[in-house]
């Protein structure tokens, strides 16, 4: 596998890892809203070819028809065979950012929200309705020829969740429907990146990905602990999630392994 990184601080602990197993890489820059690379590789072999870094490397990937390239997911709120397993996933409000003011009602209420689409636009977070609707109202304020790609638009669905009190959080990696790795990433509200999960939580997102298979060659699910059990947060793209402290190795060796011969 041919292995494209742009250059992260989570790139550089991956190209470690890649040092390690002997395995070929390049480093490149993305040129914003475009997507083209610098400087343009030398590709060997289009269906052997993975990407890491932005979530913008995707249209690279499918303007040079290269595989694996990057993994896109669908949507995992539209998935049925996880519904009971989310985090408020049955009283969710799903809102397109233009009927934000006109549907959100403006009482002072906080919100999770996030992008219903993995596409970054907005990172998952906590709000209240009022700085929602400021938020809304400043996009639509611009025309849409205006607004940058990768951006917040007029049409991007949002996904609203009543926020929950979690007391754990972390991230496991899947690849060919098996969890390859881990990391620990949240205790309370404290950033901690521990190469470890408790036993029932590493059982729970098995149970996961065997309920919905073939979902991605390769993506990251997160999970989390709350008073009322164990819960599943989202899905995102393997390319361009954070690694906290997964195994590296373990993480690359089974990607190079996806290589369509």
């Amino acid at each position: 596998m041919q292995w494209i990184l742009q250059d992260f601080e989570d790139t550089r602990k991956m190209a470690d890892a890649l040092d390690r197993l002997g395995l070929p890489y390049s480093w490149h820059q993305v040129v914003p809203f475009i997507g083209e690379l610098i400087p343009a590789p030398t590709i060997n072999d289009p269906h052997a070819v993975v990407m890491f870094g932005s979530y913008t490397l995707w249209r690279y990937a499918r303007n040079n028809d290269l595989k694996p390239g990057v993994f896109k997911i669908r949507p995992f709120v539209h998935e049925v065979s996880w519904h009971p397993f989310l985090l408020n996933g049955a009283d969710a409000l799903f809102l397109k950012l233009r009927d934000v003011p006109e549907k959100l009602p403006d009482d002072g209420k906080s919100w999770f929200l996030r992008p219903v689409e993995d596409n970054k636009e907005e990172p998952g977070n906590v709000k209240s309705t009022g700085d929602i609707i400021d938020l809304a109202n400043k996009v639509l304020a611009l025309e849409e020829r205006e607004i940058p790609k990768g951006s917040l638009r007029h049409d991007t669905e949002l996904m609203f969740t009543e926020p929950v009190n979690i007391l754990k959080e972390w991230r496991l990696w899947a690849v060919r429907d098996k969890i390859v790795t881990f990391s620990l990433y949240k205790e309370g509200s404290r950033i901690v990146y521990r190469n470890e999960i408790d036993e029932d939580a590493l059982e729970f997102a098995k149970r996961l990905v065997e309920a919905n298979p073939g979902y991605a060659p390769a993506y990251v699910i997160d999970i989390c602990r709350t008073k009322d059990g164990l819960k599943m947060l989202e899905t995102n793209c393997i390319n361009a999630a954070g690694f906290y402290e997964a195994d590296l190795l373990e993480l690359v060796s089974s990607i190079d392994e996806l290589a369509v011969s």
